[in-house]
């Protein structure tokens, strides 16, 4: 039995799009929008590395994937592009971990870039699938009814198995992480917090979704969902009001991965440490914010 299920599993893999190559999904994308180019960045794989504890980074050179490890099962956050689960699994596999045995899935963001496999590594773990409220019928529908960027699938759809809201605690094992609702990028984006122990020190982790204002996403002036700015406004305040030390974020970029790590250093709690870093991040996406506002206003009144 075992044997049938590992040649049913690598029969999937190699019928499923080469991370980088042009899926069904990627092709739709491009029909759609002629001008888009898939950064290089968000189809080539990085080496996983440690960030503390029993958090990993899995994903690829820009899109960030995590693992969170347990003694019952693992949780995986976010995907990349479509494709991707060939590299995430491989990168969980060179940990000593297995990818057949995460149990939860979680996303920060219901756009693409970050969900594209869920769907396949779902029916091919037997995972359970968490989403915020907001985010979980764009998961559903591949993306179709995103306020911004819908109207036609932009992923493979995966079915939500649970709904998950602010200050909900999701627990595996020793794995503890506390859900953050963090709207404005999506309208149901979530950020997730742990805290970790090592070498008698207590380290506060923050996965954070961050307030980026994608180009042609408005505020005022034919808001992309009601009350969009409310929630950008929301979760700038309330990300600053967080006690962090160690943050990483959806993509690599957000947190300066390339300035705190290089592949040769060994593995130290302290390299991801980073609380004003992360105050000032909110801050110049919050700067950016308001000035469309201003923008947006003046629009508005010159109209």
């Amino acid at each position: 039995m075992k044997r049938l299920m590992l040649n049913t599993l690598v029969i999937i893999l190699l019928s499923f799009p080469v991370y980088g190559g042009t899926g069904e999904y990627t092709k739709k994308l491009q029909a759609a929008l002629p001008d888009f180019q898939m950064p290089d960045a968000w189809v080539t794989n990085h080496s996983p590395f440690r960030i503390v504890g029993n958090l990993y980074g899995v994903g690829g050179q820009d899109l960030s994937v995590y693992l969170i490890t347990s003694e019952e099962g693992h949780v995986l956050l976010n995907t990349g592009a479509e494709g991707s689960m060939q590299h995430i699994s491989a990168n969980i596999n060179s940990l000593g971990y297995d990818i057949k045995d995460v149990k939860i899935l979680l996303s920060m963001q219901s756009h693409f870039d970050h969900t594209a496999d869920l769907a396949i590594i779902r029916e091919l773990t037997g995972a359970k699938m968490y989403a915020t409220k907001k985010d979980a019928p764009i998961l559903e529908d591949g993306g179709f009814s995103d306020p911004h960027f819908g109207g036609i699938e932009t992923f493979r759809p995966v079915t939500v198995d649970k709904i998950i809201g602010n200050g909900e605690l999701i627990e595996l094992g020793n794995t503890k992480l506390t859900v953050h609702y963090h709207p404005g990028h999506t309208e149901g984006s979530s950020s997730y917090s742990m805290e970790v122990k090592e070498n008698g020190k207590l380290y506060k982790v923050l996965i954070a979704n961050m307030g980026t204002i994608n180009p042609g996403k408005q505020m005022i002036v034919d808001p992309t969902y009601p009350g969009v700015s409310q929630d950008f406004a929301y979760t700038y305040k309330n990300q600053k009001m967080m006690d962090v030390d160690i943050w990483v974020a959806a993509h690599k970029s957000q947190y300066g991965f390339y300035e705190k790590y290089q592949a040769e250093q060994g593995y130290s709690p302290e390299t991801f440490v980073d609380p004003d870093g992360y105050i000032d991040a909110i801050e110049e996406l919050e700067i950016k914010y308001i000035k469309q506002l201003n923008a947006e206003l003046k629009q508005k009144n010159d109209i």
